[in-house]
């Protein structure tokens, strides 16, 4: 079974391959292949989450329709757009405690 790291690699070399421009773009956002569960039975679902500072997420959101058609492609679901400014300063956010190597790594992508 391929896990959610091996996954986010190979989307950011196939995009950086294809599409070297949006790959520059998305060497400044962190992205992560998130896991959810679905139906009756439960049916998992895999899409990518791209996590961009403010000031990014204008220039990633312009390219959304090319970074969706390589998801598809490699069999996820759907690509999520996220704030990470607005993440890291949402004072319900559990993602320090949950995921501390997450939350480091959107703090280097706010910065």
């Amino acid at each position: 079974m391929i896990t959610e790291d091996v996954l986010a690699k190979e989307y950011l070399r196939i995009v950086g391959r294809y599409y070297p421009k949006i790959g520059e773009l998305l060497d400044g956002c962190y992205v992560k292949v998130i896991t959810s569960y679905w139906g009756r039975p439960p049916k998992r679902l895999r899409y990518i989450g791209i996590y961009c500072s403010t000031e990014m997420m204008p220039h990633v959101q312009a390219h959304k329709q090319i970074l969706r058609d390589v998801a598809e492609n490699m069999g996820l679901v759907q690509v999520v757009f996220r704030n990470a400014s607005r993440l890291l300063r949402d004072p319900k956010s559990t993602i320090k405690d949950s995921d501390p190597r997450m939350w480091l790594d959107l703090q280097w992508v706010v910065t």
